[in-house]
Formats: C-alpha cells, structure tokens, sequence
C-alpha cells in the first residue's frame, strides 16, 4: 500500500499522513510545496517529503509517476477565502485545475480522494438536519464557487475511473502540532498574542475536530466507497460558541472566555457577502459507513 497525500503539511494533510504511518506496511509520501513544514521530523524511513509545485506544470504528475502510489488523498488548495477573492485565477488553478491534473494521473492507477467544503453552500439556507448530498449548491464566495468547480471535474472523471471519490468537509478545529492552524489552535495563539479575536454568531457550520477528519479521509481511500459524501461534525453551533467551548476546555471560566472574544455579526467584518449564514451538513450516510466517529466538540476538545 503505497499513500500519497498533496498537501501533507497542511493542517489536515499532516493528520492523514501522520495516520497513515500507523497503517502496518503502508508507504506514505507527503507532497507540498515545503516539505520540511510536515510537523513530525522524525516520522521514520516509512514516509517520504516530496518537494512539489502544484502550479508548476507537470511536477505532479512527474511525481505521481515515480511514486507510483496505490492511493491518494488531495486535499491541497487555496482555502482563505480573502485569498481566492484577491486572486480568483490562482484559486482555479488550484482547486478546479489541479484536480482535473490529478484525477487524469490516477486514472486507472490509483484510488483518489477529493476533498471539498461546505462552502459550495450558502446561497439558500438548509432544509432541517442540515444539506444532505443530494441537495443543490449555491455557493457565495470564490472558494466555493472554485471547490464546486473542483468537484465537477471530479465527476466527469469519476465516468472513466469510478474509484474516484469527493468527501465535503466542514470547518476544522484540533490540534495543528504547534502550527496555529485551524479553528481553534489559531484562537488560541491570537490570544496568545493579545488580541480580541471577532467570532460570529450568526454563521453557522457543523465543525469537526481534525483528527476524526483524517481518520474519515483516510478510512474512506481505502474503503470502495465512491461518489459524494458530507463528513462533518453532530452539531451545527455558531463561530462564538465554538471559540467559547474551546477556551472553557482550556482552562477559562465562562466569564473570563466572554472578555477574551468579541461576539460580533458577519457584517461587522464587512464579510456577510462571501461568508454565508448557515451551511450545516447533514452526514448522515457518512456515520452509516464510517467506523471513525465523527465527535462533537465538548470530546473532540477534551481529548488531548
């Protein structure tokens, strides 16, 4: 079993490669741009950092090749979404052209893993449990509209090579080894430096702890499962009440947790145009296959 994963040092990708690595006989490569940000120096003989261009034509594919992995997991993309508004044309070249690249050098070769977002949500509101997979996207924002994109080329390949698979994931929280990614490391290390962070309460996700994520991502490329699947959090909460379970869960009372965060709406942040109200998930299909338990965050946190 050989793993390759694009975007291994990224917050997510890390976590898959680190998990991988615990697979008995697995090979893992972590391709990114900057290999030595993959956060375990000493994570053994067994995984290999690949120094990759995403944008540099063929470097993918020239790896993929020599590699020759069994399984891959793409999760590298431009996911800021400031950064995809400012530089629409580098946000398709990553999360709709990079794809399409990939997706043509596993055909027939590998087992490929997608990974989208919850953003191609947020025109309309959700029905009552949240967006199953069968509903209809509408995104707001250029990252949405780019991971749409992303996903649709996945489906036209998906008719030559059914292997191919799309998981929609849902904001992170967890531990990022250090690094101040994701939901809650990044609160934290912006109190760290004396801010008052702006949380929302009126957005709305179903946000799930990183580790489950991986494991999710992971156990789904090397399952047969196929097509579209929503793996997210059990509870729909707004951005405030996640920063405030996150600080309480490290040691704030209630009270000291309100004077560290600033509660505030999207338009407070002049972002209510791109940052959508309630994009919940419905996972139910997902939790049917999974064996990983997706935790909300009053155990997801505390499990350190």
């Amino acid at each position: 079993m050989r793993i390759a994963v694009l975007g291994g040092s990224g917050f997510l990708g890390a976590w898959i490669s680190e998990l991988a690595l615990q697979i008995d006989g697995a090979r893992v490569a972590s391709l990114a741009r900057d290999p030595a940000r993959f956060p375990r120096p000493n994570a053994g003989e067994r995984l290999e950092r690949l120094e990759v261009d995403a944008l540099a034509a063929g470097e993918v594919e020239q790896a993929l090749a020599a590699w020759k992995p069994t399984h891959v997991v793409l999760c590298a993309a431009l996911s800021r979404l400031a950064d995809c508004r400012a530089d629409p044309e580098r946000a398709h070249r990553l999360n709709v052209d990079l794809p399409h690249r990939v997706a043509l050098a596993c055909r027939g070769r590998a087992r490929l893993v997608f990974t989208s977002t919850d953003l191609v949500f947020g025109a309309q509101p959700p029905p009552a449990g949240g967006f199953d997979e069968n509903a209809t996207p509408a995104p707001i924002s250029d990252y949405g509209r780019s991971k749409l994109g992303g996903e649709s080329v996945l489906r036209v390949h998906a008719r030559l090579d059914a292997r191919f698979c799309v998981v929609r994931l849902p904001l992170l929280y967890g531990p990022s080894f250090g690094r101040g990614l994701g939901a809650s490391d990044s609160l934290l290390e912006a109190l760290a430096r004396g801010e008052t962070p702006l949380l929302f309460t009126d957005e709305r996700r179903t946000p799930l702890d990183v580790r489950d994520a991986a494991a999710a991502v992971l156990e789904l490329a090397l399952s047969d499962a196929v097509g579209l699947l929503h793996v997210g959090g059990p509870l729909a909460l707004d951005r405030y009440s996640l920063g405030m379970a996150v600080l309480i869960e490290h040691g704030f009372s209630a009270a000291e947790a309100r004077a560290k965060l600033r509660a505030g709406l999207r338009r407070d942040a002049g972002s209510e145009d791109e940052r959508p109200a309630d994009v919940a998930l419905n996972s139910a299909r997902a939790r049917a296959l999974l064996r990983t338990r997706l935790r909300g965050p009053s155990e997801a946190l505390a499990d350190r």
